[in-house]
């Protein structure tokens, strides 16, 4: 029998990680002396985990999380006050993101509130949730010029839809009129449906005054506080103890 072709309509149909499995078995003595149904078995589940890798660097990709960061990598020998079984509750298969509940991360410079952002992150993009890390300031770059250049609606909405948006060093800067307006509306559309990770030097209770206008900001803080989860931060910069490590917390 011809397996050529075989092999060329699987690659056709899309079916990249069956053909590799297929062309594996026509080269294994021992693989071809399984049933048919175990080798059958073995080309759906080849297809199945390509598919999921797939997906998952898809996923990871446009979280755009700007380097590696995994929650097995966090530090908890430093002392700081991150509480190791409050992380595991939250990370097992990223409960709080099941649950549309937000998380603050809070502390000075240096104690890695954001290499934490990006470890919380790339969890839930491996338990199967969408994700974006991105910059305060440069959100708000994004969304003046997405008002500019007539895609603001489009942006919202893309904000919107996301499982999970991270935006690191909120509240560093007292906001713009049209910043308040656009997070509001970002808020409102991601209330109870989506989750919101913010990282910030700030107390939770300054940030009403960094929003600026009182009745937006209790607007904000009414949809972002009331189920949020809290770790804060205290202790030296990490940075500054350890230098450079790659693949390791230091930021």
């Amino acid at each position: 029998m011809l397996t050529q072709p075989i092999h060329d309509k699987l690659h056709v149909l899309r079916l990249r990680g069956m053909a590799e499995a297929f062309r594996e078995q026509q080269e294994s003595a021992d693989l071809q002396r399984l049933s048919f149904e175990e080798r059958f078995g073995l080309l759906i589940d080849r297809q199945w985990n390509w598919r999921t890798n797939r997906a998952l660097e898809r996923r990871l990709r446009n979280a755009r999380l700007q380097g590696p960061a995994t929650i097995e990598d966090i530090d908890y020998r430093t002392p700081r006050g991150l509480d190791r079984q409050q992380v595991r509750s939250l990370t097992q298969e990223s409960a709080w993101v099941r649950e549309h509940q937000n998380l603050f991360l809070i502390g000075p410079t240096g104690i890695g509130k954001t290499w934490l952002a990006r470890a919380f992150a790339q969890k839930a993009c491996r338990d199967g949730y969408t994700a974006l890390f991105v910059k305060a300031a440069e959100l708000a770059r994004q969304l003046a010029a997405s008002r500019a250049d007539g895609s603001h609606f489009r942006l919202l909405l893309q904000l919107g839809r996301l499982d999970l948006l991270v935006v690191d060093d909120f509240c560093m800067a007292p906001m713009t009129e049209g910043e308040r307006r656009d997070f509001l509306e970002i808020c409102d559309t991601r209330y109870q449906t989506r989750s919101t990770l913010l990282t910030s030097q700030l107390p939770v209770a300054s940030w009403h005054v960094q929003i600026g206008d009182p009745t937006l900001a209790d607007s904000i803080l009414d949809r972002l506080v009331h189920n949020a989860h809290r770790i804060e931060l205290k202790g030296e910069s990490m940075r500054r103890k350890r230098g450079p490590k790659a693949g390791k917390e230091n930021s």
